[in-house]
């Protein structure tokens, strides 16, 4: 027996394992890992039970939404073929078939991936077609997957037109693009197309949330949700965030650690800054950018945050959502008083500054320097007046009312150059005293004025919710009490509190309770109506005219109020009856 024979034997240290990203690794292998893409798989099940397969599919998003994986989830549901020989076309994937893991893996026979990026020219799909006519080696279907169809050229789209339109039974075809508008209408004509969606905000955290605990993660709600929000709905993108921030906290995901990752500015400080550029406070505003500065934050991503701000301050006011799900609760409610505090045409200044301030900082030398003298830009606009108001102002003068400056002067001449005449404080409507200063309390004589201040004042949500969702049960200056429809906004009646103390300079309060049988203004304006129209009915001349033209309606009834000019004992002009043909 030799040496070599009597020596022990050596085992062999086993390498550990190649480290997989998150992106690779976390991949989804069957529909019911896929998320966001719902509409999808509920249309892919009942095709497959209708047994109604079309013969391509074209699919298309934004990058990282699962184009690609969900090509292979298709092509295995296609050739799924169980252990004792049952070949049937399913999207229901949980246990694998004889065929799935080699697919997953892309190395399937009869499942060929081509990237037409670098196959764009005539000669790969004349090779494609040519393969296509032969029949699968051991799966039901051969499966062409196309990512990126969109980089073939004019003769290679024309070179498969024909095989894609009448392709062999056996052949199915699979297309997956991001830019859907570069593809020929000839080809897209003869797929079956779905548009995979942007994975949302809260669905997107929760997965992070998952993969996080899988991996024994620490990681925290704020930092998996500034993650998603950099991902822009990109599921991919999201799991590289998410692998480069737990190399970059050592194992754990702070938000912090995360919010220097990406150079991004602290929402709450965020916000502080827009509260100083809409108080015109410049100094304070260029403080606020020179901190975020100093601790990382980039001028480009700053003045970012602060115009999706603008955008979801300017939302909320007009349609009343709350502007971001994934922020905190008290950033909601700074974001609401904002909402409430500025208005429309001043929001919509500072959004298209904020668009052309945004070029420059992209592309100034020092974005520090023109990101400050963005913000000097803004909050002068932030003080500048109301187009709306100065209009209505000069209008009123126009009309006769003298200009404090005239009113002041010992000669009573005309106003100077630049000043806006005012109407005197006699003068002046509740209705139109929606602009009236603070420190001036306007009277509300009903709750219909009430909803005639709020449309003089462009606040056309409230005024909406006043004159449809509330029955008055109490009216009395600086107090209203309502009952509220069970399908209105129940922070409404706060916000309407808030701000006829803004309009009229006196406190008032809105009190929500039950037991209003009242019918809403709309419900009354409706009833008068029809009292109107009826009464026109009758009048002779209005029958003649519905006699002659069969299908003429009397459609609304206006009355005309007295003239200024018109004497008390003159009789009112009359109505007016407006007819319209069907």
């Amino acid at each position: 027996m030799s040496l070599a024979d009597t020596s022990s034997p050596v085992t062999p240290t086993a390498e550990p394992a190649p480290y997989k990203v998150l992106a690779r690794k976390y991949r989804p292998t069957h529909f019911g890992e896929l998320i966001g893409q719902a509409p999808m798989v509920r249309t892919l099940r009942n095709a497959f039970a209708a047994g109604r397969i079309p013969q391509a599919w074209m699919l298309t998003g934004v990058r990282g939404v699962g184009k690609t994986t969900t090509a292979r989830i298709l092509a295995r549901a296609l050739n799924y073929e169980t252990a004792d020989g049952r070949r049937e076309p399913t999207v229901d994937l949980e246990t694998p078939g004889v065929h799935c893991q080699a697919i997953m893996e892309g190395r399937h026979v009869d499942v060929i991936e081509m990237d037409a990026a670098s196959h764009t020219g005539i000669d790969s799909i004349r090779d494609l077609t040519d393969a296509a006519r032969y029949a699968p080696v051991s799966a039901p279907y051969k499966v062409y997957i196309i990512d990126e169809v969109h980089m073939l050229s004019t003769a290679a789209f024309n070179g498969l037109l024909k095989t894609l339109e009448e392709p062999p039974a056996h052949v199915k075809f699979l297309f997956a693009t991001t830019e859907i508008r570069k593809v020929p209408v000839t080809i897209l004509s003869r797929c079956q197309r779905f548009d995979l969606r942007r994975v949302e905000h809260g669905e997107l955290v929760a997965h992070l949330s998952g993969i996080a605990e899988k991996e024994g993660i620490s990681a925290s709600d704020e930092a998996l949700a500034m993650v998603a929000r950099a991902a822009e709905g990109s599921v991919r993108d999201a799991l590289s965030l998410l692998d480069q921030a737990i190399a970059h906290g050592g194992g754990a995901v702070d938000a912090g650690e995360v919010r220097v990752m990406l150079g991004l500015a602290d929402r709450t400080r965020v916000l502080t800054l827009f509260e100083a550029v809409a108080g015109g406070d410049a100094a304070a505003a260029l403080q606020e950018l020179s901190d975020q500065y100093n601790v990382g934050a980039d001028p480009l991503a700053v003045l970012t945050d602060l115009a999706n701000l603008t955008h979801a301050v300017t939302r909320l006011k007009v349609t009343g959502m709350a502007p971001d799900e994934g922020d905190p609760q008290a950033l909601r409610e700074r974001a609401a008083a904002l909402a409430e505090r500025m208005g429309t045409a001043a929001l919509s200044r500072l959004w298209q500054a904020m668009l052309t301030g945004l070029t420059e900082v992209q592309f100034a030398s020092k974005p520090i320097v023109a990101a400050e003298m963005v913000l000097i830009r803004l909050c002068y606009l932030a003080g500048l007046p109301d187009p709306a108001d100065l209009v209505n102002g000069a209008s009123a003068g126009a009309g006769g009312g003298r200009s404090a400056s005239a009113a002041s002067s010992p000669g009573g001449g005309a106003p100077a150059l630049g000043t806006v005449s005012a109407p005197r404080a006699e003068e002046a409507t509740p209705a139109k005293s929606a602009v009236a200063p603070a420190s001036q309390s306007v009277s509300l004589p009903s709750f219909r004025a009430v909803a005639e201040m709020l449309a003089d004042a462009q606040e056309l949500t409230l005024r909406r919710a006043v004159e449809r969702e509330m029955r008055l049960k109490r009216f009395e200056p600086g107090r209203i009490e309502v009952s509220m429809e069970p399908t209105a906004d129940q922070t409404v009646a706060g916000r309407l509190g808030a701000k006829l103390t803004a309009l009229t300079g006196m406190r008032w309060v809105v009190i929500v309770s039950d037991g209003a049988d009242a019918a809403t203004l709309a419900e009354e304006d409706q009833a008068e109506q029809a009292r109107l129209k009826a009464d026109a009915a009758k009048d002779p001349l209005v029958r003649a005219t519905l006699d002659a033209f069969p299908d003429a309606t009397i459609e609304r009834v206006t009355v005309r109020r007295q003239s200024e000019h018109t004497s008390d004992a003159e009789p009112e002009a009359g109505t007016q009856e407006e007819g319209r043909r069907r």
